[in-house]
């Protein structure tokens, strides 16, 4: 069950992350869902909310979301 959760909030966060137009905006939607899915699936909410903003403010420097 945690896999399940954790597989949907990458899903949803990747498809919210992409509707964002700054970094900034990213940041903070990446903060929220990585605390929300390390939460979900047992982990540290404060490390989650570290690599999710991390990801959210770097996505598009890497190609994967639009910038």
């Amino acid at each position: 069950m945690q896999k399940a959760v954790f597989i949907m909030g990458l899903m949803g966060l990747g498809f919210t992350v992409a509707a964002c137009d700054s970094d900034a905006e990213r940041a903070v939607v990446g903060a929220a869902g990585g605390a929300a899915v390390a939460s979900a699936t047992g982990g540290s909410a404060t490390t989650g909310a570290l690599l999710g903003g991390a990801a959210g403010v770097f996505c598009d420097d890497v190609g994967i979301c639009p910038n």
